[in-house]
């Protein structure tokens, strides 16, 4: 593998992915989720690797598909049955028009509704975590949510989710007065301040000038519910219907937040997002161009082929496409509202980039890059390691540096 720093188009590692060389774009025309091959969960990328490196991968990679196959499990055995049965499937394929009128017509708007104008919300000081700033505040901010689902059978369901029902998020500020403001989401299930603030590495941002906020994603964290048996539980449980509403409301009540920095006075904001949370922040690109960058780190393309490579969950939603008479090409349909690719970015590429893993098995590396492929190729960096052991991490933070200086953050 090259030592030196690489430019082909717009990839800026010295990881090689041949794949890139060998297809011209990875993304199908409209719709595209008729034209992506039925297999596209079984494909692979092309990584060109030293020994050290390749042995460095594979060892990442272990632990991604040792987590990925325990996730997996809990999501089967906990969530799936009980939004998933044929019964189930049944009544969603009937309202179908709901969730792919936007997709259909190209315009998020339909889906994605602006948020009410002067939602209030609340600031109290945060307890005593690991990030404590000498010369500044650490808040909690939270409020009621306005969400509700756009499907009319769910408004009771939403509402009895009393704990999702409040949007949280922490904000680390600078005693002087607003300053340009990093906004990070987490990933599935990775909800906790301490976990987020070591990967995101808050306190070096912090230090350089930036405040930064941590938002929490729906049914995670104190938005999960009292019997729910891991954080992240409801995001999934509700079957399709309800995975096309929680991200719903997670952009949703993401924008409240954002219009909430703007009137405080920060002169921009862009948002960065791991896993989940890179998918929850791609699909913000498509819907909010106030944000002045969008980065997401080892995100998820389309998340029905990801379950798809979710093993032995993978295998299960295929038995029960084949026992419906259905086909990943509907799965995707019926998800395909609430899919950034679905939809241009309404960001110019100059303040797209992405962070992708080699050895990524949980989301894996063909995601990130049919995510640039639909983006027109925007700034990307491939690093050494997997979804959860990201190797070479100084040389996407420098790469990052580099970007934030060039679109003015």
């Amino acid at each position: 593998m090259a030592r030196a720093a690489m430019k082909r188009g717009r990839v800026v590692s010295r990881v090689v992915n041949r794949s890139l060389l060998e297809s011209p774009n990875a993304m199908p025309p409209f719709p595209w989720w008729d034209r992506l091959e039925a297999d596209f969960a079984d494909r692979d990328e092309d990584f060109g690797l030293a020994l050290e490196d390749r042995l460095q991968v594979g060892a990442t990679a272990a632990l991604d598909v040792l987590v990925r196959t325990a996730a997996a499990t809990a999501v089967g055995a906990l969530a799936f049955p009980l939004g998933y049965h044929p019964r189930a499937i049944q009544r969603v394929r009937g309202e179908a028009a709901l969730y792919t009128a936007a997709a259909d017509a190209g315009d998020p708007d339909l889906f994605f509704r602006r948020p009410p104008d002067e939602v209030t919300v609340r600031a109290r000081s945060a307890p005593p975590g690991h990030f404590v700033p000498a010369k500044g505040a650490c808040r909690d901010l939270s409020f009621d949510s306005p969400f509700v689902p756009l499907n009319p059978r769910l408004h009771e369901r939403w509402r009895r989710h009393r704990h999702n029902s409040v949007a949280h998020a922490r904000h680390w500020t600078h005693d002087e007065g607003p300053r340009p403001t990093l906004v990070a989401i987490h990933g599935f299930g990775a909800e906790a301040h301490w976990l987020n603030e070591w990967f995101f590495q808050l306190p070096d941002l912090y230090a350089m000038g930036y405040d930064v906020m941590l938002f929490t994603l729906p049914f995670h964290g104190p938005r999960q519910g009292r019997l729910s048996p891991f954080s992240g539980h409801g995001f999934f449980a509700g079957g399709v219907e309800g995975i096309a509403e929680a991200v719903g409301q997670a952009v949703l009540d993401f924008r409240i937040f954002l219009d909430h920095l703007l009137r405080q006075g920060a002169p921009r904001v862009g948002v960065t997002g791991i896993s989940l949370g890179g998918y929850t922040s791609a699909m913000l690109a498509a819907v909010e161009p106030r944000l002045h960058f969008v980065l997401p780190n080892v995100p998820v393309a389309s998340l029905p082929d990801l379950v798809l490579e979710w093993r032995p969950l993978g295998g299960v939603v295929k038995a029960l496409l084949r026992r419906l008479d259905s086909s990943i090409h509907e799965a995707r349909h019926l998800l395909a509202s609430a899919c950034p690719l679905s939809y241009p970015p309404r960001l110019p590429r100059e303040r797209l980039m992405i962070i992708g893993g080699a050895g990524d098995r949980m989301a894996p590396p063909n995601h990130a890059r049919l995510l640039w492929d639909h983006w027109g190729r925007c700034r990307l960096h491939w690093f050494p390691g997997s979804h959860l052991v990201h190797l070479d991490k100084g040389d996407y933070v420098r790469e990052m540096a580099r970007f934030f200086k060039a679109v003015g953050f």
